[in-house]
């Protein structure tokens, strides 16, 4: 016959294991954000006079548009903040490095269309295209383009994923940050960079390569 008080005893310890593993995973996530939050922050500048020059300003795709159709403004912003970089004489070079998975989606012509449109000299700008992943765009900017010291441009958030990725990486970087965009209009984007940190200590742990390397490419 059922003990029912038993079996209700073995259920709420059960569900109280979960509620307690479950916050201890959401703390060790919310940590693990701060945690990176503190190692770069000082590589961080929203003062373009304040930045220290390199050759190399290293730029992180995303899509020219949102799925329905509409302008994606973390990619304008941060085109923005790149030909600002560029145009104060922060870097001698742009590295567009984003997705090209098929022949309709190319994040680094997208990229370099449009900052050639904006002033920037087409003999300045190099094309990743195999930066499928922040933690590729970085890697590869070393082991790909000779690069052991860039700018890098992004939204802060983004910023600070790929600083820290950097770091690890024995490449000096530090960030130009890209104007912010309302937590409104990226909050989805804003919210999954939480997990997005988690996915990067794992790749770090592990030893993620990139997906493609590739020969060497000698910028300028």
């Amino acid at each position: 016959m059922l003990n029912l008080p038993y079996t209700m005893s073995k259920l709420k310890k059960r569900l109280l294991y979960t509620l307690l593993f479950a916050c201890l995973g959401a703390l060790a996530v919310v940590l693990n954000y701060r945690h990176v939050e503190a190692q770069t922050g000082t590589k961080l500048y929203d003062d373009l006079a304040a930045i220290p020059p390199q050759k190399v300003g290293l730029v992180l795709g995303t899509s020219r548009e949102l799925t329905n159709g509409q302008p994606n403004l973390f990619y304008r912003y941060r085109l923005e903040a790149a030909h600002e970089l560029y145009s104060a004489g922060k870097v001698e070079y742009l590295l567009l490095s984003g997705d090209n998975g098929t022949k309709y989606y190319n994040e680094p012509a997208d990229m370099q269309a449009d900052l050639i449109a904006m002033g920037v000299p087409e003999d300045r700008i190099y094309l990743d295209y195999a930066g499928f992943r922040t933690l590729d765009s970085v890697v590869r900017a070393k082991a790909v383009f000779g690069q052991d010291a860039v700018i890098c441009v992004s939204q802060p958030f983004h910023l600070a994923r790929a600083v820290y990725i950097g770091q690890q990486k024995d490449i000096n970087m530090s960030g130009y940050t890209a104007q912010r965009v309302n937590p409104a209009y990226g909050r989805t984007v804003l919210f999954r960079e939480y997990l997005a940190r988690v996915k990067m200590q794992l790749d770090l742990l592990f030893g993620k390569e990139p997906r493609f390397y590739g020969d060497p490419i000698q910028i300028g």
